[in-house]
């Protein structure tokens, strides 16, 4: 054997090991160094949607406070304006309306107004939550963004679709039948409100034309207005209209549910931004500041024009305030609620009080004078008025846009509302007779009456 060269061969393998150990330790290092770079690198996983119970909160309350606005709200505004023979009747409607509206907004309202309805989606939602199913108390509306349940955004718009047909019982109140009443309002419901309600809020053509209504100009307030004015239309004027006193009972009454609406109203906009956050709070505070302005503009103009302040007129101010800013309340500054206020107190006033008898419709408690041309109001001045330092979808108003959504809904809602009426009065008839009405709806329809 040659002990030199087996040496240096020897070597050479040590060597070469110790290169190769060295080359992997190196290589080790670098993919412990590389591995957290890496990672930072690699775009974060988005964060699984969580329950917010700040906004939760703030949406169950204001889901209170808008149901509060048709009982007890609305049913005493309406039932304190009309005669003491048929105060039980229209506080009836109300409440008889809230139960079947909520029984049919389960069973079918909520999944065609707000579920995906495929190929027809731009027109009407699916039938995929029929009776809500499939939701669960895990399920979110808005996941990512406002992150509240399922089910308190669907008891929310609940409340919408309550006060909306309810609203329409304030034009032709005194002279309709209970029973073509529970009829028209179950139909209407499922034929007008539902679709419209899609069209705006639920991904229908209306939104996604840009459209702007934050909490109900079109939906519920034109809607209804137009409704009640062709219910009044159809069914002609109460008995004795014109030549018998028709004063309201008890506008104590009417004061207090003015005030419940008004209190309710907070929930109704500051509610619809569906979060406790800035935007809720500019709702709040441009509501209150119209408000208070309509209320001012219609008693200075019924003072002017009448030489007295009323007490029906500050109200009915106010609720022409409420409703005017109801479309605009999340896009225009207070500024901006402060002019939609005094334009709807003044013209409002105009429509209730001087435009109807110009035309001699009998719209009894003023259904379209106010809500109808209030809701057309704010939602024109939506258009002219919206800022997008408030909210950054004002961007995209306009007033022509605006003007699309209100004839939209007008004509969906007149040429339906015709067509159920004379559906209802060949199965039932609409009116009671003319002994009924001269007796009182109380009477006649509920067999009871206040002492």
């Amino acid at each position: 054997m040659n002990i030199p060269s087996t040496l240096k061969t020897t070597g050479r393998a040590a060597l070469l090991g110790s290169l190769a150990l060295a080359a992997l330790g190196t290589v080790a290092a670098f993919a412990q160094e590389a591995a957290p770079a890496a990672a930072a690198a690699a775009p974060a996983a988005a964060p699984t949607p969580v329950l917010d119970t700040g906004n939760t909160a703030w949406m169950l309350t204001s889901t209170a406070l808008v149901l509060m606005m048709t009982i007890p709200g609305l049913a005493l505004f309406y039932g304190g304006m009309v005669r003491k023979k048929n105060v039980l009747a229209t506080i009836m409607q109300s409440f008889a309306i809230t139960c079947l509206v909520t029984v049919l907004w389960f069973m079918f309202g909520y999944s065609l107004a707000f579920s995906d309805g495929g190929g027809m989606n731009a027109y009407l939602g699916g039938t995929s939550k029929f009776f809500h199913h499939g939701i669960t108390t895990a399920s979110l509306w808005l996941p990512g963004v406002a992150n509240i349940p399922e089910f308190v955004f669907s008891m929310f718009q609940m409340t919408f679709a309550i006060i909306t047909p309810a609203l329409i019982a304030g034009a032709f109140a005194e002279r309709f039948k209970f029973s073509a009443l529970l009829i028209f309002m179950a139909l209407w419901l499922l034929v007008v409100y539902v679709p419209i309600a899609h069209w705006v809020w639920g991904g229908g053509f209306l939104g996604t034309a840009g459209v702007l209504d934050f909490a109900g100009g079109t939906v519920v307030h034109i809607n209804a207005g137009v409704a009640g004015l062709v219910c009044a239309l159809v069914l002609g004027k109460r008995e004795g209209y014109g030549t018998t006193n028709m004063a309201p009972h008890n506008l104590v009454y009417s004061v207090i549910g003015a005030s419940l609406l008004w209190v309710g109203w907070f929930g109704f906009n500051a509610g619809s931004e569906l979060a406790a956050d800035g935007l809720a709070g500019a709702a709040m505070l441009n509501t209150q500041v119209a408000t208070a302005a309509a209320a001012l503009a219609w008693m200075f103009a019924e003072w002017i024009v009448a030489k007295k302040p009323s007490v029906l007129g500050i109200i009915s101010g106010a609720v022409a305030g409420l409703v005017a800013v109801t479309p605009a309340s999340g896009f225009v500054n207070p500024t901006g609620a402060f002019i939609v206020g005094i334009v709807a107190g003044v013209v409002c006033y105009l429509s209730a009080v001087k435009v109807k008898h110009m035309f001699g419709y009998d719209d009894s408690l003023d259904a379209f004078g106010v809500h109808g041309v209030g809701g057309i109001i704010g939602a024109l001045l939506t258009g002219v008025l919206a800022d997008p330092a408030i909210n950054s979808l004002s961007s995209g108003a306009s007033l022509g846009k605006q003007i699309y959504g209100v004839a939209v809904t007008i004509v969906w809602t007149g040429i339906a509302t015709f067509v159920i009426l004379y559906i209802v009065k060949a199965l039932v008839g609409l009116r009671p007779t003319t002994q009924e009405e001269v007796e009182g709806l109380d009477i006649s329809q509920h067999g009871e009456v206040v002492p």
